[in-house]
């Protein structure tokens, strides 16, 4: 059956489907209860079925609306301790497979389950190790087939196989690294793929490398009274200035900064904590243990401003962002989508207010096609001290990003 001939729309019947009807195993749901999950989310609801069936599935939604569990109840229910890697779940970055795989951890409670993450830009050694216990691996694409390539991991035994935020994988140009991965996993498995956009070669994907699947779609945006989406008109020269402005402003709870490149992203930060709000940067040229230790301190809330570039945040987990803040804004409408989805995140409210100086122009036509964006006014703001860009960063160890 061809990719597009099952189709769920984003409808939400109102009798919403309880944890306690999707036959998942009494261990699983004591877990879930604690981690006060009260009810399943949309896309929880509609493909948590489907998967505990065995089917193929193809699901878009929204960053932040429940996919860790969507695909991680079943695999969990699924499972038989000590019978090798029966699923892999594959991830566009090192933060997010760490994350994902924590949530298995959560998940896993109460049963018997070694989950395993491998990822660059940490010693490979201990990952060897752990691999020769593991039932489940969480990895990104990069360092799954540095242990192919070494035979340290065995997916001979794999019964399921995630693609999260596959859309991310296709734009980091991990295709080709996709592709020799599925050609070495079992091809009797189940395949779920779940990503927030839809791209051509998804369903190249799809037609390739699944079986009949399943497609779900839910709802692609927050809705207009949960999330605020604004614009500022300003001079180039005067982004910073307003940036500090309405920070300071807003005093957001938790606030994430995007710029376009790590220069400006070190730029940014550096103004900002000379302007007394704290803040830190996170990017692809930072070590490992400095990106983590970034992001513990954020989940924290010190700092309540991270500044990053869409790498590097892609696929962070953190709740309570009230704001994100486009210093640059992105290429298109849908990394746009991406970065606005870090907040107003499963019911909660946020706001979005992106910067927008002669350079963007021509982006701002593309997003402001398909979201809706007002336009704000600030007529008289303090300007700041600008601190010189000859800046360099310390010289630290560089490894890929994946």
């Amino acid at each position: 059956m061809p990719f597009s001939d099952f189709f769920l729309n984003s409808s939400r019947n109102c009798n919403v489907m309880k944890f306690e009807e999707m036959g998942f195993d009494e261990r699983l749901l004591k877990a879930i209860k604690e981690l006060r999950f009260e009810k399943p989310t949309e896309i929880q609801e509609k493909s948590i079925p489907f998967v505990m069936q065995g089917k193929d599935v193809i699901a878009q939604s929204m960053t932040g609306s429940g996919k860790t569990l969507a695909f991680g109840g079943p695999i969990l229910h699924k499972l038989a301790h000590g019978k090798g890697v029966q699923a892999l779940i594959i991830t566009p970055t090192r933060e997010l497979a760490d994350q994902v795989a924590d949530h298995m951890k959560k998940f896993a409670k109460y049963i018997k389950a070694e989950v395993c993450e491998v990822f660059g830009g940490v010693s490979i050694e201990p990952q060897i190790a752990r691999l020769r216990h593991a039932d489940i691996v969480v990895g990104t694409p990069g360092r799954i087939l540095d242990h192919l390539s070494r035979r340290t991991i065995d997916l001979r035994n794999v019964k399921t196989l995630v693609l999260d935020e596959a859309d991310r994988m296709l734009d980091m140009g991990f295709i080709d690294d996709i592709r020799r991965i599925l050609s070495v996993v079992p091809k009797n498995r189940q395949t779920l793929l779940f990503s927030a956009t839809m791209p051509r070669e998804i369903e190249f994907l799809a037609r390739r490398f699944m079986n009949s699947p399943v497609n779900i779609r839910t709802q692609a945006f927050v809705s207009r009274h949960k999330m605020k989406q604004y614009y500022y008109d300003v001079k180039e020269n005067d982004k910073l200035s307003l940036l500090v402005h309405l920070i300071k402003k807003e005093n957001p709870h938790l606030a994430i900064v995007f710029c376009n490149t790590k220069r400006n992203t070190d730029f940014v930060s550096r103004t900002l904590e000379q302007n007394d709000i704290e803040a830190k940067p996170i990017h692809g040229d930072l070590s490992q243990a400095a990106r983590m230790h970034v992001l513990e301190g954020f989940h924290r809330g010190r700092p309540h401003v991270l500044v990053a570039t869409d790498v590097a945040a892609r696929g962070l987990d953190i709740k309570d962002v009230s704001h994100i803040f486009n210093y640059d804004l992105p290429s298109d409408a849908e990394n746009y989508t991406h970065r606005i989805g870090r907040t107003a995140r499963i019911g909660k409210e946020g706001k979005v207010i992106s910067l927008l100086s002669s350079e963007g122009h021509e982006a701002f036509r593309r997003i402001i096609r398909v979201h809706d964006i007002e336009k704000a006014f600030e007529m008289n703001f303090p300007r700041v001290k600008i601190p010189s860009r000859r800046y360099e960063r310390p010289r630290m160890r560089r490894y890929r990003n994946y």
